[in-house]
């Protein structure tokens, strides 16, 4: 057997860590499970220890494994990202990670502006709710509903945030709306990302936290779904105006009050302190802070 350690089954049994499975570790690497078997099998003779206990459907790692893994994976990622800053140093591709709502609502009306703008960068955009690993995932920048404060991260404020009540024009007259007390007539529609109808009725309405508790609620783990609910009369949001202002101009929706409720939080544009950003990615960056300092003026 070789002394040489065979590099090529570190990456097989990389992903066959992450996933638990040869299967989907097979799907990410392109290859069969036969072939991931192939190559952690190779692995553990050079090791000389079983890396996986192989049952008929799944497989489990060994203590060893684990020890291995947790000495071996930070490493890898480094040769990774190494290997991709190296390969994408000069290319005009971009990766733009964005919540789900921000993107629908915010983002999606405003792309075409900005390939107007330099229609020779190839934009990706992800939109999800999971916090991106800039260390594990490919992505340049991304759009963070958070305070900005990250020691990690370069963060710029790309819009402050405030809780604002809306509800659609129909929906105001239906339950004869004419002061926050009124709302205990309505449904309350929750959303994680603005979960705050609580303190907003304790600050602007006489209603007391029993009454409070008393209207009836539905909740959603995303805004998108909690607006669009509101805009067809099911009941009332608090939401961001970033994320409002489509259904503000076509007048689907209406902000009865002019209660605000400050934040601390806001949307952040964020990235890694270093290396520095390609050209391409801090092109878009400019352009979205331009963008939004434009919009905040106006």
């Amino acid at each position: 057997m070789s002394h040489d350690l065979p590099i090529k089954t570190l990456l097989a049994f990389d992903a066959a860590m992450k996933y638990s499975s040869f299967t989907q570790a097979a799907e990410e690497l392109h290859v069969t499970p036969g072939a991931v078997g192939q190559q952690i099998q190779k692995l553990e003779e050079w090791l000389g220890t079983p890396l996986f206990i192989r049952s008929v459907r799944q497989v489990q790692p060994t203590l060893e494994a684990l020890n291995y893994w947790a000495v071996i994976q930070p490493a890898l990622s480094r040769i990774r990202q190494a290997s991709d800053e190296l390969r994408l140093s000069q290319a005009n591709d971009v990766w733009l990670s964005m919540p789900p709502t921000l993107a629908a609502k915010w983002f999606a009306s405003r792309m075409a502006d900005f390939l107007g703008f330099r229609p020779d960068i190839s934009l990706h955009l992800s939109a999800s709710t999971a916090l991106i690993n800039f260390e594990r995932d490919q992505v340049d920048l991304a759009i963070r509903h958070f305070d900005g404060n990250d020691p990690t991260l370069d963060s710029t404020l790309l819009c402050r945030d405030e809780a604002r009540f809306y509800c659609s024009p129909g929906y105001a007259r239906k339950i004869g709306l004419k002061r926050p007390e009124d709302l205990v007539r309505a449904t309350l529609l929750h959303n994680t990302l603005l979960p705050l109808w609580k303190p907003w009725l304790q600050q602007f309405s006489q209603l007391t936290d029993a009454q409070i508790e008393a209207i009836p609620s539905q909740h959603f783990d995303q805004s998108i779904l909690a607006i669009e609910t509101a805009r067809h009369g099911q009941g009332a949001v608090l939401s961001s105006a970033i994320l409002t202002e489509g259904e503000m101009r076509d007048g689907t929706l209406c902000e009865p009050f002019g209660f605000r409720l400050s934040m601390t939080k806001g949307y952040y544009l964020v990235h890694r302190r270093q290396p520095p950003l390609r050209p391409a990615a801090a092109a878009l960056k400019q352009w979205l802070l331009d963008r939004g300092a434009v919009e905040r003026i106006n």
